[in-house]
């Protein structure tokens, strides 16, 4: 009896807590604008994969693994998904060699100069993807192109170097459009890091290479790990660099799922390589954080 009764304040408080939305009501706009606007249309995409679309409609078969099947038995799906993935991985490794120093020297910035370099990291997300992608193909296109004539005119080269069309290219392009997405985390947590290690370090003798490798590189790991994920994921997911970059005859899984359903028009097809996409993605990055979660449990508090 005595536990009923003490039990009851306990309930009663929950259940209000569940009335008051316990602090959640703020953010019921964004998850209702996210589930109609992203889980919907996602979800419907991936369900035409498991039935059978003719001209637009659903026919009378019903549910089916016929497109899985397919698209799972096809040693070009599979192709294609190693080149996403090594791609990916180049990709999103150039990216932190290049964000890194980057994000180093802006922790040692002051002043105007900091606000500059800070500002030349942001400014190219202000530009479309798209746009960038074009900016490429006038750099690297044949021997009107600006990198191609720059060479040629310089007595550098004899013949005009082929790059376009090229996984030299797609990853080129990639690395520069996505590297704002490396250093933005990079930045974020060197800026802020503890110097009192680094001088400690020094302090017990330890060379400046020994503290960077040892102590400045561990202490970013979070920020490492949270880049590599997010821009594996953007250049595993891509297709308009690709497409473009890579000319009409090179082709990676993004770009098989956006040809299958807006060129040919098959849309179970392309439902079934969109589901395999984010399947693969979606454990591509889960093993990213796992890895990473290994790497920065020293950072962890022990209770």
């Amino acid at each position: 009896m005595t536990d009923a009764v003490l039990a009851q304040p306990t309930r009663l408080s929950l259940a209000r807590r569940v009335i008051d939305g316990g602090g959640l009501w703020p953010a019921v706009p964004a998850l209702v604008y996210l589930v109609l606007f992203m889980v919907l249309p996602i979800a419907t995409l991936l369900t035409f994969g498991f039935v059978t679309i003719d001209r637009g409609a659903i026919t009378d078969g019903g549910f089916t693994l016929t497109h899985i099947a397919g698209v799972l038995g096809d040693p070009l799906v599979w192709n294609l998904t190693w080149r996403s993935f090594w791609i990916a991985v180049v990709s999103t490794c150039l990216t932190l060699v290049l964000a890194y120093p980057i994000a180093y020297a802006y922790g040692h910035l002051k002043g105007v100069w900091r606000t500059l370099l800070l500002v030349a990291i942001i400014s190219p997300l202000l530009t479309s993807a798209l746009v960038r992608t074009y900016a490429w193909i006038v750099i690297l296109g044949g021997r009107r192109g600006l990198l191609n004539q720059t060479l040629l005119s310089l007595g550098v080269i004899d013949q005009p170097l082929q790059i376009l069309n090229t996984s030299t290219a797609v990853v080129m392009g990639m690395t520069q459009i996505h590297l704002p997405f490396m250093i933005l985390p990079l930045l974020a947590v060197l800026s802020e890091r503890d110097r009192r290690f680094e001088e400690a370090s020094l302090n017990l003798g330890a060379s400046q290479v020994e503290t960077f490798f040892r102590v400045t590189i561990p202490m970013s790991m979070p920020a490492i790990v949270a880049g590599f994920a997010l821009v594996f994921a953007v250049s595993y997911t891509n297709f308009i660099i690709p497409q473009l970059l890579g000319g009409g005859n090179y082709s990676t899984l993004a770009v098989q799922v956006y040809e299958q359903t807006i060129v040919v028009l098959d849309w179970s097809r392309g439902a079934a390589l969109a589901t395999l996409l984010l399947t693969t993605c979606f454990a591509f990055v889960l093993a990213i954080v796992s890895v990473g979660g290994r790497l920065t449990r020293w950072s962890e508090v022990r209770r």
